[in-house]
């Protein structure tokens, strides 16, 4: 019988990170090739090679482009992986300008440390250059989703819609007639501009993301609490930061304001989208109209009301302008872009306000501000937090403990075992008594870098 051996690399016991290497008999396999991003021991392995021999790998199967899926791909070129990186189309597209913009920001944020002497390290480097970014660009290949695609002759597997971004998908990986699901992200059943997510019919052995696994998302009327904010701002004459993930939410966002102001609930306030990450990937929702729900004509209009704002000196002039505004700017969880800046000028006035729109891991500066901190920060000096600090938590792109469940309610046969990843150790532990209290199958949460053998 083949042995087959699961290294939990990442996204175990934590929510970033993510990376799940398959050994087997016949091909090696690496599911997501994230960065750990949050608290410093975390971000500390990044820097550390894997405990794995990565030339061993064949193929890389990414499930969708996010940081945390994708950011640790040139490190592992560096480290001697020369197979294919293989994502849907759009996942592609958008991994593909997330790693050119994550690059540029770590030259950036490495330039100034040196420059302005805050960095421990003498000299401070970049994580990876924009030339690490282009030469892991090469090993793309894309896949249709939908279709068994054959490693070898007892392997194959196949991409599924499941919402969360354009292009993401969760895996069906078959193994010797076993099949393995790997979620990824699940996405919400009611997204804004996403379908729902399917869901597999059948799975021997389930890894399941667990980010929201101890919550239930509210039932906000985000309309109602953006039209409050908006006129609160308008108000008192102030300015309405939003930090966002560029991808899904940014559009999300700019699709409910420009909604809002097509029915007349809120002025023609100036809104400023400031995220040169976000506005290419508003051009993978162009070009990719099959996998997303708005309609071209709608896209255009909301990028006609919206202004984009394309360099720096635009930026500073938004933050110079004295008129009620509306900023929409990365990134999502204040870890760095361009936030940073109107952050750094505008978190010690008392007339800002600062909307938090997704999952804050431990660590970042997005959770210090969730959790009430008095001071930030950033670029090496403290900031006093005189803003106003909201969150709008339904307007995540993830899965609530019932949309996960939900998600697993279709499958025929009972599971060999569950693995929870992707979550927080209390959020793991309260999803996994309550898929043992609601389906009674084994789960279990590995440790990070804990390997486990599995015969088939």
């Amino acid at each position: 019988m083949p042995t087959i051996k699961i290294h939990f690399l990442g996204a175990s016991h934590t929510v970033t990170g993510s990376k799940f290497y398959i050994e087997t008999p016949q091909k090696n396999i690496l599911i997501d090739c994230g960065m750990f991003q949050g608290v410093k021991e975390l971000r500390q392995l990044n820097w550390k090679d894997l405990p794995i021999d990565v030339s061993a790998i064949d193929v890389v199967l990414l499930t969708h482009g996010h940081l945390d899926h994708t950011g640790y791909l040139p490190r592992l070129i560096k480290q001697g992986f020369i197979g294919d990186i293989v994502g849907t189309a759009p996942t592609l597209a958008i991994t593909e300008i997330i790693l050119s913009d994550s690059a540029k920001i770590h030259e950036e944020e490495a330039e100034r440390a040196n420059k302005e002497g805050y960095s421990k390290h003498n000299p401070a480097l970049p994580f990876y250059t924009e030339k690490d970014a282009e030469k892991t660009i090469r090993y793309f290949k894309s896949q249709e989703k939908d279709t068994w695609i054959s490693l070898s002759k007892d392997i194959q597997y196949r991409y599924r819609y499941n919402g969360h971004i354009i292009g993401s998908t969760f895996i069906e990986l078959e193994l010797y007639g076993k099949i393995f699901v790997f979620s990824g992200d699940l996405g919400r059943n009611d997204d804004v501009l996403l379908n729902p997510p399917e869901k597999p019919k059948w799975a021997d052995y389930l890894f399941v993301e667990s980010t929201y696994g101890n919550k239930l998302h509210p039932n906000e009327n985000v309309e109602e609490k953006l039209i409050e904010l908006i006129n609160h701002t308008l108000y008192q004459k102030g300015t309405l930061i939003i930090p966002s993930f560029a991808v899904e939410r940014l559009q999300m966002l700019m699709y409910l304001l420009w909604k809002l102001y097509q029915k007349n609930r809120i002025p023609n306030i100036p809104i400023y989208v400031d995220s040169p990450m976000g506005n290419n990937v508003l051009s993978v929702f162009e070009h990719f109209p099959g996998w997303h729900k708005v309609p071209m004509n709608e896209y255009h209009a909301i990028c006609n009301h919206i202004n984009i704002v394309t360099s720096y000196r635009e930026t500073w002039e938004v933050i110079d302008n004295p008129r009620p505004k509306i900023v929409i700017a990365g990134s999502g969880m204040v870890t760095g872009g361009r936030v940073l800046t109107y952050l750094k000028q505008l978190i010690d006035n008392n007339s800002t306000d600062v909307v938090l729109v997704g999952f804050q891991a431990e660590g970042t500066r997005g959770r210090l501000l969730q959790e009430g901190a008095h001071e930030i920060k950033l670029f090496g000096k403290y900031y006093p937090v005189n803003a106003k600090i909201h969150q709008i938590e339904s307007l995540s792109a993830h899965a609530d403990q019932q949309e996960l469940l939900d998600w697993m309610s279709e499958i025929k046969n009972i599971p060999e075992k569950v693995f929870l990843i992707h979550g927080e150790a209390t959020a793991a532990d309260t999803l996994r008594v309550k898929i043992q209290d609601t389906y009674r199958w084994r789960v279990h949460i590995p440790k990070l870098y804990e390997v486990v053998e599995i015969l088939v």
